[in-house]
Formats: structure tokens, C-alpha cells, sequence
């Protein structure tokens, strides 16, 4: 068993709230990267899949921004693994993450191979989530996120 008590979140988890709906017990959090990686809408919802989701993927010279969460306890992740879908629509995996100060190793979510569409946007409300983090990511990548082309007239929110 691998004991890490941080998690990266580059996608709707970046939105506090949704932490907090989640049950997730957390220290502190923090601006972190993922360097050589890209974010993508690509994954496909499991709640409908013409809907798209974050995912990461490998993108020498492009990086991926988001919040690393300082989890209570190394067992805390698990509790994250039911709202992602892992093992099956996400894979927990393990990442350097970049901070200001330093390099630490957290849990973050890719989506697996079989439910990656790469014709597929989100939805504006999925979007919003990760605008919420704005505090924790550069201006620049923000509107980068802000100008994401998105599915138009979705009205369900989850």
C-alpha cells in the first residue's frame, strides 16, 4: 500500500464546494502543476456520455494547473474514488506535483482509454467547477479554461 495524503485536482474537484460536498477531510490547500501534461475535455461523463470531462494527458511543454489538497489522513483518497468512477472511467494514479516551494507526490485521476472521445465538449455548469478555482491557478491558464468551447443548452447539474 502506497501512503500519500495529497490529492491534485485539475478538474471539478479544483471547486471547493464539491470537496466539501464530498466528504473529504482536508489540511490545507495549495496552487500546484503537473508539468508536460496537458488538460483535455475529452472523457466521457458517465452520467451522459456526449458530455465531456476533464482528463489529462502527456503534452511535452504544456502543463497542468489545479489545487493540491493536503488530505487528513493517506485514506482519505479512497473516499474519492466512487464520485470519479475508478478503477473504471478514472485511474487513481500517482504524480509529481509542482508547488511554489516544492515537488510532492499526489493522487490524480486519468481517465482510461476506453471512454476517451476526443468529438465530445462539456457542458458550460461542468466548466464553472473548475473556474471556481481560480484562486489557486495563474490568470492566463483561467481564461484558457474561461474560452473552453462547451455543449450548448445542458441543463442538468451534478
Amino acid at each position: 500500500m502506497i501512503f500519500v495524503s495529497y490529492y491534485f485536482a485539475y478538474g471539478s474537484n479544483m471547486n471547493s464546494e464539491r470537496m466539501e460536498a464530498r466528504d473529504l477531510q482536508v489540511l490545507s490547500a495549495c496552487s500546484g502543476w503537473l508539468e508536460g501534461f496537458g488538460l483535455r475535455f475529452n472523457k466521457r461523463s458517465r452520467r451522459d456520455a456526449t458530455l465531456a470531462c476533464a482528463n489529462v494527458v502527456y503534452a511535452p511543454g504544456e502543463r497542468v494547473e489545479g489545487v493540491l489538497y493536503h488530505l487528513a489522513t493517506t485514506s482519505e483518497i479512497i473516499k474519492l474514488d466512487p464520485h470519479e468512477g475508478a478503477p473504471f472511467m478514472y485511474s487513481r494514479e500517482l504524480f509529481q506535483i509542482q508547488t511554489i516551494s516544492n515537488l510532492l507526490p499526489a493522487w490524480t485521476y486519468i481517465a482510461n482509454p476506453a471512454v476517451i472521445d476526443n468529438t465530445i465538449r462539456p457542458a458550460r455548469w461542468y466548466v464553472e467547477h473548475l473556474l471556481a478555482g481560480k484562486a489557486f491557478l495563474t490568470p492566463e491558464y483561467w481564461d484558457r479554461i474561461d474560452q473552453t468551447p462547451c455543449r450548448e443548452a445542458v441543463d442538468v447539474i451534478w
